[in-house]
């Protein structure tokens, strides 16, 4: 019964995240299942990324509903990411490993302050002004970025996603959360596979039960983020971030 419990609260503390910020679900998931009830990492990490396909998607498909999507320049993005994660990956495996893991939980903590303290208030018609080129040009080259992070330090993508394009490329915050995940929901899916195909199926209970609680959180938040005005969004969207890191921070703790 503990167990369930936590994999519910982890379900959908992820759910919340990916369907307000884009967050990945391995930010979440992982650490609770490892630190709580003791699974192995990959096999935590496999379960982490199939939770997120499908959150992911249907928050992608709630956004883009509410014309809060940019496909065009997210599949350019997706593609940039796709590559460099696979070479980024390749580097770190030749480095001397570091002591990088924390990545994700300090970039959350920082953009949840950053959104209460200074709101991203862009409005559709800057992303809008751009020419085709320059779109197309900064979304590889934020691609790169992205994919090149998510690779060498393995953590960190949904969160520099959202930094990147709401920072960078000026996409307004709803616009900015629908296009992160819609690369995320492909991402995770192929993340899923290989993980399934190399370690094998992960305990399918558990699979279930976080599957879908990841998947209420996310349709529940995603709903309400394309309906909530653009201050309010980010006020709510940073105190989410900020309890949730504190949250991965206080189970870095103890472990």
């Amino acid at each position: 019964m503990f167990n369930i419990i936590i994999y519910i609260i982890a379900g959908l503390g992820a759910g919340i995240g990916t369907g307000l910020a884009g967050l990945s679900a391995a930010a979440v998931i992982s650490p609770m299942l490892i630190i709580f009830c003791g699974f192995n990492p990959y096999e935590a990490v496999c379960i982490s990324l199939a939770s997120d396909v499908l959150a992911s998607a249907i928050s992608a498909y709630t956004y883009g509903k509410n014309k809060n999507l940019d496909i065009k320049n997210g599949i350019v993005m997706l593609i940039s990411v796709l590559i460099l994660t696979v070479i980024g990956s390749y580097i770190a495996s030749k480095v001397p490993s570091s002591t990088m893991g924390s990545f994700s939980v300090y970039a959350t903590l920082f953009i949840g302050i950053k959104f209460m303290v200074k709101p991203v208030m862009t409005t559709k018609e800057v992303q809008a002004n751009k020419s085709t080129k320059a779109k197309f040009v900064q979304s590889i080259l934020c691609g790169i970025i992205i994919g090149f992070i998510c690779g060498f330090i393995g953590a960190g993508g949904g969160m520099m996603m959202l930094l990147i394009l709401t920072s960078v490329l000026g996409y307004e915050l709803k616009t900015a959360v629908g296009t992160s995940v819609f690369i995320m929901a492909f991402t995770a899916l192929t993340g899923a596979v290989s993980h399934i195909y190399i370690g094998g199926m992960p305990d399918l209970f558990t699979l279930f039960v976080c599957v879908a609680a990841t998947l209420a959180g996310a349709q529940f938040t995603a709903i309400f983020a394309n309906k909530a005005e653009p201050k309010r969004l980010n006020l709510v969207t940073g105190a989410v971030l900020t309890v949730l890191a504190a949250g991965m921070l206080i189970m870095k703790f103890f472990q």
